[in-house]
């Protein structure tokens, strides 16, 4: 078997683990602080953006006093804190057996993986579920200056694992992030809500279907 990419960059929440319901109820409790309506539809909004730019979409039904900059840092500050002691409950247990599945397949291949997270808690999901050592780079939002869609995070990512976008896979589960790796010059694995963008090169209905896609 021949590799068709030469490395492969992995969104974390969603992708390898989800922790979209902790988000969602660390986001309920803001907009419930502000008396602002948010459900499920509006989270679907959230992924893969950063934590400011997930506050000014659920503000944009918000109907109480101005908000300053310092106010809405607290507010981030706050839900982010909520979302941390959520996260306390991931353990390895937490993975699916198709994820360890696969991430061994390709670990045993000796194929260069990385994660491109515009997610500020990385390290900390990574080490509650076993993982923190891994993964032969980990670009978080903690590296970068731009969010998704802005393919920052993915091109640093590819770079800290010496390939180049062209011979690497991005594999993502939000619209966001597929954006991001076309941006950037990579081909695309699009999971869940990914799998129906234009934009993405590979749908696919699981992880594993990556071993598929990655050893022809």
């Amino acid at each position: 078997m021949k590799k068709r990419y030469d490395g492969i960059v992995f969104d974390l929440d969603g992708v390898i683990c989800s922790t979209d319901e902790y988000h969602y109820l660390a986001w309920k409790s803001i907009a419930d602080e502000l008396h602002t309506p948010f459900d499920r539809t509006i989270n679907n909004r959230l992924r893969g953006v950063s934590r400011q730019e997930s506050l000014e979409i659920i503000l944009e039904r918000y109907d109480g006093p101005t908000l300053s900059a310092e106010d809405k840092i607290k507010l981030t500050d706050k839900k982010n804190r909520t979302y941390q002691t959520f996260l306390k409950q991931l353990t390895p247990d937490s993975l699916s057996d198709d994820v360890k599945k696969t991430l061994l397949v390709f670990r045993s291949k000796e194929i260069p993986m990385a994660i491109g997270s515009s997610s500020k808690n990385t390290k900390l999901i990574l080490s509650q579920i076993g993982l923190n050592h891994f993964f032969d780079a980990v670009i978080d939002g903690n590296d970068i200056t731009h969010s998704k869609p802005n393919p920052e995070v993915f091109l640093k990512a590819a770079s800290a694992i010496h390939i180049r976008p062209s011979k690497c896979l991005v594999v993502e589960d939000a619209d966001a992030g597929i954006e991001a790796a076309h941006a950037g010059g990579f081909k695309s694995a699009g999971i869940s809500q990914a799998s129906k963008n234009p934009l993405t090169t590979h749908p696919i209905k699981k992880i594993s279907d990556l071993i598929n896609i990655e050893l022809e």
